[in-house]
């Protein structure tokens, strides 16, 4: 009997390899196979990596490149007792608004959550751990976590409820406090183009944090507008290798919402 993991080759076909058989891309030109990132939707892309009491980071900036289509998976999955890192909690009823809604997160990791009201209901009534962070700092969390950092210090916080309770430093007569990196268990994000190995590029403000917390995790799921064969982006142009993407959809179409629409009152004739 052969025990190993099945594996999905660019022919279509599946084969099973034998367990601590290193795999991986290879070159298609030498005739050999390359892992297929590519899943047809949200739920297929998320199956096998949701448990209940993991932690999610969740790219995005206001509704500005937030992974929709795989937030809308795990509301759907039922899975509870989330911790989710984001620099903001969306609005209600969009983005992670929705998993508050439906009382599957107990803690967020943030920065700014001004704009939901179910969020500060929670929090006030006591349904809702919050940890908040500084915005720059958060993202330096993201991007120290993926580069293997434990923690570092900065003047950020210090002096402030941000400190309490951590670790302080002189360094040139200075205070700087002690901020942990941060690995979470995986990353959804929302890129705007991707090409078949996971190559992402982002647009304009959608970068925002969707970039550090491609890396801050175990595992990167991304959804994009677009994806193209590879070959069809510029090197140059690349903003999260491949290598850090794991499982890749397309979410198109997308609806581009606006938080707040401000008009000026049309003037008389």
């Amino acid at each position: 009997m052969t025990i190993g993991v099945g594996l999905a080759y660019a022919d279509g076909a599946e084969r099973v390899v034998p367990k601590g058989t290193r795999h991986g891309p290879f070159n298609l030109l030498r005739g050999t196979a390359m892992a297929n990132k590519i899943y047809s939707d949200a739920a297929s892309a998320l199956e096998g990596l949701l448990f209940d009491g993991m932690t999610i980071c969740a790219g995005g900036f206001g509704l500005c490149g937030i992974p929709e289509r795989l937030i809308d998976a795990i509301e759907a999955s039922g899975v509870k007792g989330l911790t989710c890192v984001s620099n903001n909690a969306g609005i209600d009823g969009v983005g992670l608004g929705k998993l508050l809604r439906t009382r599957q997160v107990a803690k967020m990791i943030s920065s700014y959550v001004g704009e939901n009201k179910e969020f500060e209901r929670q929090y006030l009534a006591g349904e809702l751990e919050v940890e908040f962070c500084p915005q720059g700092t958060l993202a330096e969390r993201c991007r120290a976590g993926g580069a293997g950092i434990p923690g570092f210090y900065t003047k950020t916080g210090v002096g402030t409820v941000v400190a309490e309770g951590k670790e302080t430093k002189e360094f040139d007569g200075q205070t700087y406090v002690l901020e942990r990196g941060i690995v979470a268990d995986i990353s959804i994000i929302k890129g705007w183009k991707a090409d078949e190995a996971g190559n992402l590029i982002f647009r304009k403000t959608a970068r925002n944090f969707n970039a550090p917390m491609a890396t801050a995790s175990k595992i990167t799921v991304a959804e994009v507008e677009e994806i193209v064969p590879v070959g069809s982006l510029d090197p140059d142009a690349i903003h999260v290798p491949g290598i850090f993407v794991k499982r890749l959809i397309s979410g198109s179409p997308y609806e581009k919402k606006i938080e707040f629409r401000t008009v000026r009152q049309r003037q008389a004739a």
